[in-house]
């Protein structure tokens, strides 16, 4: 496969995924909204499902695309396991002025999200060096484990306190630590602190960790999509509702941790989304779920967002203008990438004319693969020289339903004499 056709593939996947991204989306604000007043759990597992398909269904397409070799954007797609099959509408009635910026579409593409890749390791790194080389708080280690235990994590809990932090952090899975700020180990109540804790101790025995970071990676390949934030966001919040629970039975007094939250507000801390933070999320509709669990009425204001993407999705669908089936074409020589073949001196002394048919099996990007004499002209100079100049000719490959293919096709020329 050429690099034209690489390129291609992964230009026409990147394409395809706006309207994907839109279907998905659709059809996950859908099952939220019928699902708003069940357990946090449930969805959580439909936005985390949607966010997997937005990552499953592009890769699932680039790799058919690669493996078929084309790069071409006007094949329909087998999607995924829910047996949904549908053709693009960008490939008849925009693919010919996409096809042209192809190019710049990866190029860009790869450029941020090199740079957003860029950013995520640096909050890593950052991370890594401060669960190192912070200070670590004898007193509060030991409840932490204390709490650990309580909770039924077996792994080791470090804990660091950290100067310039707005938020207790945690970070890594294998060996999780929480990140807490000096202010607060200073300056909050410690059974306010001890509620924080609680709630970091939730997202390390759930493993949250290692799910945030699958987040960041779509949201790194899958940036331009605003379903794809939507939908991770979505994930965010309901996370945080689900370790504000766990937190809630394991103190038995969901007040304390929303007091512990209510402290956060006041202070107006940052939140950071690389690691799972105790002020993610809405804290005031956190505060008030804690405190006075009620029932959701459906929100249509929050209904205007899904109608925007089902809207546009439709209009994507219907600007594109529909035609008939793509016709076979034949490969086509291009004559001004090659020399005109030149009259063997002998055969103009003979007077040597006649008509010679060549056969050429063009490969998918245009080169000559094979060649033969098909019928001779009666003259082997003749045949020789023009089979010479035209091998070296590129052609506008075959193409079988819009796709390239090889193929063998057939050239004449003519030799006469002036």
């Amino acid at each position: 496969m050429s690099a034209a056709d690489i390129v291609a593939s992964v230009g026409w996947t990147l394409v395809h995924f706006l309207w994907q991204g839109a279907l998905i989306g659709c059809a996950t604000a859908v099952l939220l909204t019928v699902l708003r007043n069940a357990r946090p759990e449930s969805r959580y597992l439909v936005a985390c499902t949607g966010l997997f398909l937005c990552l499953a269904w592009p890769a699932l397409e680039l790799a058919l695309r690669l493996h078929d070799g084309s790069g071409s954007g006007g094949d329909a797609m087998v999607l995924f396991a829910a047996g949904l099959v549908a053709d693009s509408p960008v490939d008849e009635g925009w693919g010919a002025l996409l096809a042209d910026q192809l190019g710049w579409i990866v190029g860009t593409w790869a450029v941020c999200a090199a740079a957003m890749a860029l950013r995520m390791v640096a909050g890593l790194l950052w991370i890594g060096r401060a669960a190192a080389h912070e200070r670590a708080d004898p007193a509060w280690q030991a409840r932490i484990e204390h709490m650990a235990a309580a909770f039924g994590v077996g792994r080791t809990v470090r804990l660091r306190v950290v100067e310039r932090l707005g938020s207790p952090v945690t970070a890594g899975w294998w060996r999780p630590v929480v990140l807490v700020p000096a202010s607060l180990v200073s300056g909050m109540p410690a059974h306010l602190l001890e509620a924080l804790l609680a709630h970091e101790l939730a997202h390390i025995k759930r493993h949250d960790y290692l799910v945030n970071l699958g987040q960041n990676l779509v949201e790194t390949l899958l940036f331009y999509h605003p379903a794809v934030w939507w939908i991770s966001g979505r994930i965010r919040v309901e996370r945080e509702q689900i370790a504000d629970d766990f937190a809630a039975r394991q103190l038995g007094e969901p007040r304390r941790l929303a007091l512990a939250l209510s402290e956060l507000e006041k202070l107006q801390f940052s939140t950071h989304h690389l690691a799972q933070a105790a002020n993610g999320g809405d804290l005031m509709s956190r505060i008030k779920r804690l405190v006075r669990p009620d029932t959701q009425a459906l929100n249509w204001k929050a209904a205007i967002p899904v109608l925007g993407l089902v809207i546009g999705a439709a209009s994507f669908a219907h600007a594109a203008p529909t035609k008939p089936a793509t016709k076979d074409t034949e490969a086509i020589a291009n004559f001004e990438t090659c020399k005109r073949p030149e009259y063997p001196a002998e055969s103009i002394k003979q007077q040597h004319t006649g008509t010679v048919t060549l056969g050429f099996l063009v490969a998918k990007d245009g080169t000559v693969k094979d060649s033969k004499v098909t019928k001779s002209s009666g003259h082997v100079a003749l045949d020789e020289s023009a089979h010479t100049a035209l091998t070296k000719c590129r052609f506008k490959p075959a193409t079988s339903k819009g796709k390239p293919v090889e193929a063998w096709t057939a050239v004449q020329y003519v030799w006469t004499l002036e």
